[in-house]
């Protein structure tokens, strides 16, 4: 059970109101910190620190070497690439947790669009209308198309729910082969022989040392002709250079809610590159988010206020 006693009551960081998130611990002090550059409190008072929100690794590690007393941090982001590099500098037993169950119903949502949108040509049908051109003609569609989505976690599965409609074949990869509700999972070593029969790759794995520039030189070309990569995981997953060179030449298409570098400053060549469409970073960000980041507070807390187990730990330190 957390330590509360009257004289001494756990501090938690959040990047939300506290009085936004109804039915919170009354147990628990809470502050409001959403990366601003003056605290609201002494970071080592804080026990929960939950990250703010699409405000960069800088802002989301630069309380933490003072949290001596942290022991939980939380994540609003189903990624934790942004805060593993200040995990070293924590005391050891602190509990590092992702917000699973938050972002894969906006992140599928997307991803669906950006395929869809790539490949019947509305890239091509907006800029026809600013200009008064009709661009009509065949074009393809996502029925009967192979799918390849590689990194099949919980926001892989949302996205395979929602392509179920289409009437598209759905190839899942994940890092170690299994069996889902919907068949087999295939391991990652079984890339070279599954992306040549993919129409469409979606990428939704998390960044870590393994998945950094999965989609290299060598990825990229094992795609068929004209096929289309889809990025709704996290920029370096993607070579650029490799991908640049990719569109260029005219083999490949790309929708990519994520860049690396980000955001994509401007004059990049990215921009402009033949067969790409480009989303600011907003998979996560849409009103499904407030909704479901306040139900997964409300519960971790209460979690953390009762000495039950917390949800979605990724590791502890």
């Amino acid at each position: 059970m957390a330590d509360i006693t009257r004289n001494h009551r756990p501090t938690v960081w959040l990047p939300i109101p506290a009085q936004d998130v109804e039915g919170l611990p009354a147990e628990l002090d809470y502050v409001f910190w959403d990366g601003e550059e003056e605290y609201p409190a002494d970071p080592a008072d804080a026990a929960f620190y939950v990250v703010p929100y699409m405000k960069g690794p800088e802002v989301a590690g630069r309380p933490l070497p003072r949290m001596s007393a942290l022991r939980v941090v939380q994540t609003l982001s189903a990624g934790v690439d942004h805060v593993m590099p200040y995990l070293q500098q924590l005391s050891p037993g602190v509990r590092l947790c992702n917000a699973r169950g938050v972002h894969e119903t906006s992140t599928a949502e997307l991803a669906v669009t950006l395929t869809l949108a790539a490949l019947r040509g509305i890239p091509r049908f907006v800029r026809g209308q600013d200009a008064e051109e009709w661009h009509a003609g065949f074009y393809p569609a996502l029925a009967d198309r192979q799918v390849l989505i590689v990194g099949y976690g919980s926001i892989g599965a949302a996205i395979e729910d929602r392509l179920v409609p289409f009437e598209c074949q759905v190839t899942r990869v994940a890092r170690l082969a299994r069996r889902s509700p919907r068949g087999p999972v295939h391991a990652m070593e079984e890339l070279p022989r599954l992306l040549p029969r993919a129409d469409a790759v979606i990428l939704s794995t998390p960044l870590t040392p393994g998945t950094h520039h999965l989609a290299d030189a060598r990825f990229l070309a094992g795609m068929k002709d004209g096929a289309l990569l889809v990025n709704v995981a996290r920029g370096p997953v993607v070579d650029t250079e490799a991908l640049l060179a990719e569109l260029e030449a005219g083999r490949l298409q790309a929708a990519l809610d994520v860049t690396d570098p980000e955001p994509l400053p401007a004059g990049h060549p990215l921009w402009h590159a033949p067969g790409v469409l480009i989303s600011p970073h907003v998979g996560g960000s849409t009103s499904a988010f407030l909704p479901r980041a306040r139900r997964l507070l409300r519960e971790q807390l209460h979690r953390f206020t009762t000495g039950q187990d917390l949800v979605n730990v990724v590791m502890t330190t």
